[in-house]
Formats: C-alpha cells, sequence, structure tokens
C-alpha cells in the first residue's frame, strides 16, 4: 500500500516495504521487479477470482471453495515473506549483485511452495470420497494433512512470530496426551489418535477450513480489495487533505485533525498500525511545529491509528468472525459498536483539548485548501462506503455490497485524471489486495487448530468451568465473581495480544473465555464485543504496544512514554466494555434496547468519560491537582456502572472535582476588585 499525501503544507509519502516495517506481521520480501510482477499477476487472479465466486460461487460448496483458496495463497506467502536463512549457495534466483535491495526467495522457499499446491489440490482428487473418510482417513490422508499444518505453521510463523505456531502445537500436545491426565482433572478427555486429530483439521469444518478460514477468504479479502482500489483511487490522499481543511486555525486544531484523519484513512488501509504509520509520517511535522512533545504527539497518532478499527463503518477482521460466531449480519455488529465509538473519540477529544492547555501549543498552519472546494470537487469519495451500509441495510450480505462498493468506486475513478484505475492501477490494486490478507490467511487457517481441539477436547466449557470456579473459589457473592472472571478475562485477551495479531487474540479468547463469561449470565454479543474491544487494544497496551512503537519511531519520542500516553488518549475504551459485561444496562451502550434508554446510557457514559480524562489529562478549568483527580476516579467507575444510585454518588462526586477546581482558580487569580471607596 502506497499512502501519498499534501496537506497544511506538508507532503509525505509511505510506501509499502515501510509499512510493512511496523504492521504485526514481519516485512515482506522485496523481490526483483521481473518476479515482482509475476508475483503481482498471481495475486490479482486470486482477486479476481474471489470476486467472481461472490456471483459465480462453485457448485461443490464452501469447503471445496476454501480449498482452492488456501492453495492459491499459502503457496504465495511462503514464497512472500521470509523463511530461514540460508546459505548464499541454496538461493540461486537472487542475483547477488542486488542482494542488498531485493530479497527474492531461495530454493528451499520454492519448494516449500510447491509442496504446498500439491498437498492443498490434494483432496480435490476425489473431494466427495475424502470428506467421506472422515472418520477413517487413509495413511495418504494423514500424511497430506500433516505436512499441510508444518506448512501452515512454517507459513504463521513468517508472517506474525513464534508465538501462535507454538500455542497450536500446544493445543495439538493436549488433544493427544489429554487422555493420559488423571480422569478427575477438569482437562482431561479421552484422548485422540494423530490420526483422528489430522482428520480433524482437514476433513472437518473446525479445522483449517472452518469459520476462521472462511472468514478471511469470504469478507476480509473482499474488504481489502477495496480498501486497496480506494487507496489507489486517491481516496487516502483525498481523507488527510479534507481533515487538514476541516478546521479552523486553533490550539486544538491539529490534534482534532489528526482523530478525524485516523479515523477516515482506517477505512482505506484496513490496519491500526499501518493507519497510525501513514498519519503520522504526515502529521508529525505539524504536530512539532505546534508544539507537542514527541511522545503526546506519538501516543495521539497510536490512539487515533486504533481507533479506526475499532469504528464503524469497517471496523477491524475480528468483527466478521463476530457476526459469523453470532449468526448475525454484520450491519448488526456495525451497530454494536456505534455507541462505544462515539465514547471513544470523545476521550480522545477531550485529552486534546487537555493537552493543548497543559503543552502550551500554538495555532497549527492553516491548511492551503478550502475543506467545501474539497468537498465539492472529491466528496464521490465517500459514496462507495455508503453504498456498503446502505446495502447492508436492505439485507444485502455484506461480502455482494462491498463487491459493488468495488464496481462504484473503480467507476468514480474516472472523475480524478490524476487517480484513474486504467489497466496499470488496476492490476495494482488487484494485487495489493490479494497481498494485504496473506497474514491474515495464514494466522486464520493456523487458529483453526485452536478451534478445532477445542470443539474436539470440549476444552473451551472445561476451561471456563475452571476460571469461574476459581473466582466462586474466593467468594459466594455473584457480582464479585463476575468482576473477577471479567477481569481475569481482560487481562488474559491483553496477554495474548501481546504476543499475536488481533485475528488470532480474538479467535482463542472467543473459544475459551466466552464460555466463562456467559455461565455467569453474560449474554455472547456482551461477551464478544468485550474480546473485540481487548483484543483491539493490545496493539497500544504496554509492554509491546506496536502502534505506539511505531508513531514513536516517526516522532522520535522515547518507547515506554509513548505506550503510556498512548494509553492514557486510549483509557475509555479500556473500561467502557466493562460496562457491557457487568452492569444491567450495559446492553444499551451496544445499541440493544429502547432508543430512550440508549440516549440516557450514552449520556452517563460520556459524563465517566470526561471524568476520566480529567483523570488523565490533569485539567478541568485549570490544572488540576490530586484532589480532584481522586475524586474523578471513583466517578468514573460509579458512573460506568449505569445503575440510579451509583449515577447519583458519580455525579456527585464529579460536581464536588469541578467545584474544588473553581475554588482553586479563585485562590490563584484572586477576587476581581471592585470601584474604589472613599
Amino acid at each position: 500500500m502506497t499512502v501519498s499525501a499534501t496537506s497544511g503544507g506538508g507532503s509525505a509519502t509511505l510506501s509499502e516495504s515501510e509499512l510493512a516495517e511496523y504492521e504485526q506481521e514481519k516485512p515482506a520480501r522485496r523481490f526483483r521487479p521481473a518476479l515482482d510482477r509475476v508475483i503481482s499477476l498471481w495475486c490479482a487472479v486470486i482477486s479476481v477470482g474471489v470476486l467472481l465466486q461472490v456471483f459465480f460461487p462453485l457448485p461443490a460448496g464452501t469447503q471445496f471453495y476454501l480449498v482452492i483458496f488456501l492453495a492459491a495463497v499459502l503457496p504465495i506467502t511462503l514464497l512472500c515473506y521470509r523463511g530461514w536463512k540460508v546459505p548464499a549457495f541454496l538461493n540461486p534466483f537472487s542475483a547477488r549483485s542486488e542482494a542488498r535491495s531485493h530479497d527474492d526467495p531461495g530454493l528451499s522457499d520454492w519448494l516449500l511452495a510447491l509442496l504446498a499446491l500439491a498437498v492443498c489440490l490434494y483432496p480435490l482428487i476425489d473431494f466427495d470420497g475424502f470428506l467421506e473418510r472422515r472418520q477413517s482417513p487413509t495413511t495418504l490422508d494423514v500424511l497430506t494433512g500433516a505436512l499441510l499444518l508444518v506448512l501452515l505453521l512454517e507459513a504463521c510463523r513468517r508472517t506474525t512470530g513464534w508465538v501462535l505456531p507454538l500455542v497450536s502445537v500446544l493445543f495439538i500436545a493436549y488433544a493427544y496426551y489429554g487422555g493420559y491426565l488423571p480422569y478427575t482433572w477438569s482437562l482431561a478427555h479421552q484422548g485422540f489418535n494423530f490420526s483422528a486429530i489430522i482428520g480433524q483439521f482437514t476433513m472437518g469444518t473446525a479445522g483449517f477450513y472452518g469459520t476462521p478460514l472462511n472468514v478471511a477468504a469470504s469478507y476480509i479479502v473482499l474488504f481489502t480489495i477495496y480498501g486497496a482500489v480506494l487507496d489507489h483511487s486517491g481516496a487516502g490522499k483525498f481523507f488527510i487533505d479534507l481533515s487538514f481543511a476541516a478546521f479552523k486555525r486553533s490550539r486544538t486544531a491539529p490534534g482534532r485533525t489528526v482523530t478525524l484523519a485516523g479515523f477516515l484513512l482506517g477505512s482505506v488501509s484496513g490496519s491500526g498500525t499501518a493507519t497510525a504509520v501513514s498519519l503520522g509520517t504526515v502529521s508529525w511535522p505539524i504536530l512539532r511545529r505546534a508544539g507537542y512533545p514527541p511522545e503526546p504527539a506519538g501516543g495521539m497518532l497510536a490512539a487515533a491509528g486504533i481507533g479506526a478499527i475499532l469504528s464503524p463503518p469497517t471496523l477491524g477482521a475480528a468483527a466478521f468472525i463476530i457476526a459469523e460466531f453470532l449468526q448475525v449480519s454484520y450491519l448488526t455488529v456495525l451497530g454494536y459498536a456505534v455507541i462505544p465509538t462515539i465514547l471513544y473519540y470523545l476521550g480522545i477529544l477531550l485529552a486534546i483539548e487537555m493537552d493543548a492547555r497543559r503543552h502550551g501549543t500554538t495555532e497549527g498552519e492553516p491548511s492551503t485548501q478550502s475543506a467545501w472546494k474539497l468537498l465539492k470537487r472529491f466528496s464521490y469519495h465517500f459514496l462507495s462506503l455508503f453504498v456498503i451500509i446502505a446495502f447492508m441495510a436492505v439485507d444485502v450480505p455484506p461480502f455482494k455490497a462491498v463487491v459493488y462498493a468495488v464496481v462504484i468506486q473503480f467507476a468514480l475513478s474516472f472523475l480524478d485524471k490524476e487517480h484513474r484505475l486504467t489497466a496499470g492501477p488496476l492490476f495494482k490494486a488487484l494485487a495489493q489486495g490479494t497481498r494485504s490478507v496473506l497474514p491474515v490467511v495464514a494466522t486464520c487457517a493456523t487458529a483453526g487448530v485452536i478451534v478445532a481441539v477445542t470443539t474436539q477436547t470440549g476444552l473451551g466449557l472445561n476451561l471456563a468451568a475452571i476460571i469461574v470456579d476459581a473466582a466462586k473459589g474466593l467468594t459466594d457473592n455473584h457480582t464479585v465473581v463476575l468482576i473477577l472472571t471479567v477481569v481475569l478475562s481482560a487481562f488474559a485477551v491483553l496477554v495474548l495480544g501481546l504476543a499475536v495479531p488481533v485475528t488470532a487474540s480474538f479467535i482463542i479468547a472467543a473459544v475459551i473465555i466466552a464460555p466463562a463469561l456467559v455461565q455467569l449470565g453474560v449474554t455472547q454479543p456482551e461477551a464478544y464485543m468485550f474480546i473485540f474491544y481487548y483484543a483491539v487494544l493490545s496493539e497500544v497496551s504496554p509492554p509491546t504496544a506496536l502502534a505506539a512503537v511505531a508513531t514513536s519511531a516517526i516522532t522520535g519520542g522515547k518507547v515506554m512514554p509513548t505506550m503510556w500516553q498512548a494509553w492514557k488518549y486510549t483509557l475509555p475504551a479500556f473500561l467502557v466494555p466493562f460496562a457491557f459485561v457487568l452492569t444491567d444496562n450495559g446492553a444499551r451502550l451496544l445499541g440493544q434496547g429502547s432508543l430512550i434508554g440508549m440516549v440516557w446510557t450514552l449520556a452517563v457514559s460520556m459524563l465517566a468519560v470526561a471524568a476520566l480524562a480529567v483523570v488523565t489529562g490533569g485539567w478541568i478549568v485549570i490544572a488540576t491537582g490530586w484532589v480532584e483527580r481522586l475524586l474523578c476516579v471513583p466517578a468514573a467507575l460509579l458512573l460506568l456502572y449505569l445503575a440510579p444510585v451509583t449515577i447519583a454518588a458519580g455525579i456527585g462526586l464529579l460536581v464536588i472535582a469541578v467545584l474544588v477546581n473553581l475554588v482553586r482558580r479563585h485562590r490563584l487569580t484572586g477576587p476581581t476588585e471592585g470601584p474604589a471607596t472613599s
């Protein structure tokens, strides 16, 4: 992906390889031009095939399509991402004189790619017979399935690192050795031999070809293609230009601009870290001139980037999996996210207002462009986004809605001479669409191991019982048990997210942690949305916080302070999800219930976010002291409980904090002197 922008007197171009440095996955290879064209052609062919599958599905069914899709994608993944370091003599395909600028696959990579193609296509030799042998696979079935398992683990290692493959191996070991555990243990099961395990992975509907891969092949890849078409048709540049032109000159304008640009640009990139990086490259010079220190600026950029994948109209990849798990429409999941999105961005905007005063920032450079003129000229870039929502609102499936949006955006691109999607740019967009999804496919297919083992052994329910029993061992009070379980769940999802991508951490947590919450009376939508938010927030959580690491590299700030600044900006997103699952009225924050109920819960939650902003931002009318902050901590927590008594108490504490701050201001400025008297 390439994001170019010229706004407010600054310009920047971020290449795909530069973006990849800050992505969750390892950087992809940089091919020689000739090989790059071949790989791009294959990726473009996959994109075309995926688009055609929407309207002309294969008659053999979904699993048949998934087998072909994985056969097309897995070999390319092994070629596009670096493997083990091998001696130079094993890499005859790479010109030694160009070793520093190009990184072509070696002989071992080509052999692995060919092997991946063979084992992926093996089921198609006799597909019906292959499925019928699910309960008693042949030796060849087991051998090809085992090879596919190894290749998927290697592809996942190349794209996301060691953690998810190691976790998958542990799950496989549990499936095999669990039968040897004492039968009195909650985790014990009957045990499965290697053939049964591999059969579940390759022949069942809960393994490699289960829901995660189905979502990646049927939804996520279509949205990455759409994002690439948006990008190459000039939408990314327009969104940034519009953001810089939208706000008048004020000390808070640079921060507001970053927030709006992150929200809009997220629809194009689909990745929080990539959005933060591309936005930071353009925005950091302006933030620096406005007086923002490197660490707060980096935190703001990270928060703006991550917010894009928490927000409609696209959300992150895990949102599609939520829709599949709950068997609801994607539009319903978008509805769940509306109120939390409002609260998230309210928290960021309040933090920006306070930081502008604390840091004494100045007015940013005015944009040389008019927002009104930009809208008149390029507002058609919003049309395809509205089309997706409109089609889903009339019950058009999201995979069809996004294809219609792709076609509309392609047609609209010819309104801009500079970004017309003629043959060359269209080819690049189609190729980029598939390339962008390669790490997600590797993650989803490998996560099928965890889903399959959990289903086969009943691990999800067993672990859920263990979590709940551990909480009940401390107290018999149902509310306290629920609170302890939720806190443990949040911590577990954050820890998972430190090591694996958002999609993988969500899938693992959804099959293991969600049942524990459901056992305690939490509804499935509340449980899944809680897990979704914490999976995403792992990208701004110390000690890894990939988005903050990326933005600190751009601003030159210290990494850990930048992480804590990002945490400060995103604090409402960490606490609001607790209201989903801990309070009786929390479901209204997910758009469930009456309109009046949703309005008053939103209003109360906005007060809670304001109290949190005081705690982290240290400002009300003037800089706060420790008294105001101490008062605002319980005020925020009480307000978020969304019960009449706690709301009244929370408002009371917040009012006291404001009054204390006003008294302090009065003491600092002194009383206003009246007219002199004789």
